[in-house]
């Protein structure tokens, strides 16, 4: 439950993290061409508010708690005071002229954004007036387009204001990028100074790789880290490996569709790199402890066999467990053995010492004028994969890939890190300005498609028609949102 809480609000975090800078994006460039932003707010707020605040008269009104104001709106009525309806029976609305509305309501002052904070944290909008957008305040934009709307700037206008979300997310990734840089510098393993070889998934010993081979190069390119290893081979497509194996260099020529067996076979990674099993910390009440392993202790032999390598360890313990083992090790340079029992998980109850104590880690360090070009480049490089990867999505290993807020929330790690927080804020960032790119009509790229053609035709596409694509564009939105976390449960099931 702790592990669980620790990652729920990092996502929580990060996530608002980046509404609120998305959502900034569209606020200042419409502010920048003076068009009104009537609501601005961070998570969603059906019927209520979790905080509400507004400037009237120069002071500011704050609400705690609070329902929701409700819409400038009322049942218009004909010359003998009945209702008016359309052909479905529903009341026709029009807008209560503000001189109509007492002075308290918050109604009356459209000119002053309202800011809050809704209870729902599934995202957050920024309502621009004259924009039909998921509010679909159809009555507004009814009447006749007002100077201060969107709908009276000129696409040249409309189209910044637009895209100011989607420019904001990947500048934000770009600063955390330089950050990151000028803080930490960039560390990196290449594969091929694996000093132990690598241990492969199923899916590559399947097509001809062997426990403890070297890769080093991928289409005549030197492999790099294990980072570069993936993208080239599983996104990228690159398919001639040369390896190391023993002291003989050899060529593996993977298939065409390797990528979908590797996402058919649900491996997380193509490889680990192989270290030795060196105790780094003894937890207590596990069966290390019990027979008094300590720090710094090195594992050799199970049951008379001699091993030494982390993962061929794991995989003996796995297969012996709840059984009681004759375990070899190493300390203080002298060899020595104990009976241990193994319970219904197979481990040992130790943490063992990390990958930089066995194999030479390459770092970069950055001044913070070196670090500016060096994080936008990186910027690119993770915006360039992302786009990538995303054509996997349209083939059916990779569809049963997608995943939502559970998929996302694993991501971030067990325990509290910054680092790793603002590196994955930084990656959501850009899938985040991606994703609202794309043409789908509920998002950004739908209404920048809009604006695209108004600019090429000199024609607006028709207020019905933006209505009805608006619908349709929510409801992809929501069937993907549903589909992504249907995903996340039916893995937890699995």
């Amino acid at each position: 439950m702790e592990v669980f809480l620790i990652r729920a609000l990092q996502l929580l975090l990060s996530l608002s993290i980046l509404v609120f800078i998305h959502e900034l994006g569209h606020f200042l460039f419409a502010r920048l061409f003076k068009v009104r932003v009537e609501k601005f707010y961070l998570f969603f707020n059906p019927k209520k508010s979790l905080i509400r605040a507004k400037k009237i008269n120069g002071s500011w009104q704050v609400k705690f708690f609070a329902n929701n104001v409700p819409a400038n709106e009322r049942p218009k009525k004909d010359e003998d005071g009945y209702t008016i309806t359309d052909a479905k029976g529903n009341a026709r609305m029009e807008q209560i002229p503000l001189n109509e509305l007492p002075d308290g309501d918050w109604r009356k002052y459209p000119e002053s954004t309202e800011w809050g904070i809704g209870w729902l944290p599934l995202g957050g909008y920024c309502k621009i007036a004259g924009m039909i957008d998921e509010s679909m305040d159809t009555t507004q934009m009814a009447q006749a387009p007002k100077s201060w709307e969107y709908r009276s700037r000129p696409t040249w206008q409309r189209l910044p204001i637009i895209l100011g979300g989607v420019l904001f997310n990947f500048i934000f990734a770009a600063m955390i990028y330089i950050g990151i840089l000028f803080v930490n510098g960039q560390s990196f393993i290449s594969v091929e100074n694996a000093k132990y070889g690598l241990e492969f998934s199923e899916t590559m010993q399947n097509v001809g790789f062997q426990h403890g081979d070297k890769i080093l190069k991928i289409n005549g390119q030197p492999a790099g880290s294990e980072r570069n290893v993936f993208e080239q081979i599983v996104i990228g497509g690159r398919r001639d490996i040369t390896v190391l194996r023993g002291n003989e260099t050899m060529q593996i020529e993977l298939p065409t569709d390797f990528t979908q067996q590797f996402l058919a076979a649900n491996d997380r990674k193509l490889f680990s790199i192989r270290h030795p099993f060196v105790i780094g910390r003894v937890f207590a009440g596990t069966p290390a402890e019990k027979v008094s392993l300590q720090a710094g202790d090195s594992i050799i032999g199970i049951n008379g066999q001699p091993m030494f390598i982390f993962q061929e360890i794991t995989r003996e313990l796995e297969r012996l467990k709840n059984t009681t083992i004759d375990l070899e090790f190493v300390r203080n340079n002298e060899i020595m053995i104990t009976q241990l029992g193994l319970g219904d998980d197979g481990r040992l109850g130790v943490r063992v010492r990390i990958l930089p104590d066995f194999i030479v880690v390459e770092r970069i360090e950055y001044n913070f004028l070196q670090a500016i070009p060096a994080g936008i480049r990186l910027g690119w490089e993770t915006l360039t994969s992302y786009v990538r990867q995303f054509r996997i999505v349209f083939t059916r290993e990779g569809a049963q890939h997608m995943g939502g807020f559970g998929t996302i929330g694993s991501m971030f790690p067990a325990s509290w890190n910054w680092h790793v927080f603002w590196s994955m804020t930084a990656m959501l960032s850009i899938a985040l300005g991606f994703i609202n790119v794309l043409p789908i009509p509920a998002l950004d790229g739908g209404h920048m498609v809009f604006v695209l053609y108004e600019m090429i035709t000199r024609r607006k596409p028709s207020q019905k028609f933006m209505e009805y694509a608006q619908m349709v564009g929510f409801f992809i939105v929501i069937a993907l949102v549903l589909f992504a976390n249907g995903n996340d449960i039916l893995r937890l099931f699995r």
